[in-house]
């Protein structure tokens, strides 16, 4: 009987990488074949997740001992937050969460969407550039304004260190 090692990286945006491996040993995600476009990149390793099923089946089973296996709910957040994040337009913690759980955006449940969150790690500070240089290109912002508008909470939620960081770096 052979197991299958899933790889879900890049989940909606390249699909499943599949490698088959002997039932004595099993493959990390790194070392799969895959089947589909290239994954995108992540700062989050992809999450392993064996199962019996037929490669066409994308369900999780049993999990791997290398990562624990993720509910669908749980894919389906990380699918979530992995697109508003790539998107290049910057989400602090607080306005991705926000989004992620509003019955206006996703509506999914808490745990889940944190879930998702602390799965990626998303690099906050460069969160926060990328905010900032949208703000930049809409113009009129002092240095003082755009560290207001990046920490208001009703702007974009990120911390007061996050803030400056990222009005440094777009040269106020």
């Amino acid at each position: 009987m052979k197991k299958i090692i899933i790889g879900i990286a890049g989940l909606a945006i390249a699909g499943l990488s599949v490698a088959a491996c002997g039932s004595a040993h099993t493959a990390s995600p790194a070392a799969a074949v895959s089947t589909s476009a290239p994954a995108a990149s992540s700062s989050a390793p992809a999450p392993a997740v064996s199962s019996s099923a037929p490669a066409a089946t994308s369900a999780p089973a049993a999990a791997s001992t290398s990562a624990p296996a993720m509910t669908t709910a749980q894919q389906q957040a990380l699918l979530a937050a992995q697109g508003y994040l790539s998107m290049g337009s910057g989400f602090s913690a607080e306005s991705l969460l926000n989004q992620l759980t509003s019955s206006a955006g996703n509506g999914f449940v808490q745990a889940d969407a944190q879930f998702a969150i602390n799965y990626l790690k998303p690099d906050w500070d460069a969160q926060a550039v990328d905010s900032a240089q949208g703000y930049m290109q809409m113009g009129g912002f002092s240095a003082s304004s755009l560290t207001q508008q990046l920490t208001s909470d009703a702007g974009d939620g990120f911390t007061q260190a996050q803030a400056e960081y990222a009005v440094s770096k777009v040269g106020l």
